[in-house]
């Protein structure tokens, strides 16, 4: 025998491929609402599979964990690529920001076990922190570009900021606040219009003296 016949990949099924997507989907559910039902049987039941399939993708926890937080790095970074088409760049980075405050919901159900996976991990957190900064430069500069954002601020200034006002608070319905502060953010990176500048540099006119000639 001339050598050995090279050694045939193959390819998941297209079953096992749904239920691993499956998992990670009913995974995000479930952590985002966080509380005592956020374990992993939870998201077998939410996932219609056995918790036997979903040890079968994810032998472990903090493999699940650390696949739902590639997933949503990922969606997020595809999620930007869409958004370079859209018409307006200041509206698309306000979209993919608050894109952001999903993915947070959905870290804060599993900041314990991401901790864990993250300290052991200096990979994942490059590749999350250059992956989403990227992100954030690319909408960041086609809106400077467009003269719609001031060009002082970095995507990591935005990063920090977002990360700030996601984790400022954790009681119940910080996502709101954070959505809300979100769009004051946004809209405080507009570029003011010249002609409201100019307006409002201009010498606001002074009460009218009384005339000093004497009446006839």
């Amino acid at each position: 025998m001339a050598g050995s016949s090279p050694e045939i990949v193959r390819k998941p099924r297209a079953d096992a491929v749904r239920n691993r997507e499956r998992v990670l989907e009913a995974a995000k559910a479930v952590f985002s609402a966080g509380g005592s039902e956020a374990s992993l049987e939870a998201v077998a039941r939410h996932a219609g599979v056995g918790i036997g399939t979903l040890y079968r993708h994810f032998p472990t926890r903090e493999a699940l964990y650390e696949a739902v937080y590639r997933r949503e790095v990922e969606q997020l970074g595809d999620l930007a690529e869409q958004l370079q088409c859209a018409p307006e760049p200041v509206e698309a980075l306000r979209r993919w920001l608050r894109a952001n405050v999903e993915f947070v919901a959905t870290k804060k159900g599993m900041v314990a076990a991401l901790a864990l996976v993250a300290h052991g991990s200096t990979e994942l957190h490059a590749y999350s922190f250059d992956r989403l900064t990227k992100a954030i430069g690319t909408l960041l500069a086609r809106a400077v570009a467009a003269g719609a954002i001031r060009d002082d601020i970095s995507a990591e200034d935005v990063l920090r900021a977002l990360i700030g006002m996601c984790y400022m608070h954790d009681q119940p319905g910080w996502q709101t606040t954070a959505l809300r502060l979100l769009d004051v953010f946004v809209d405080g990176l507009r570029v003011q219009p010249a002609d409201n500048m100019t307006e409002s540099r201009k010498p606001k006119p002074g009460p009218k003296k009384a005339s000093s000639k004497p009446s006839r």
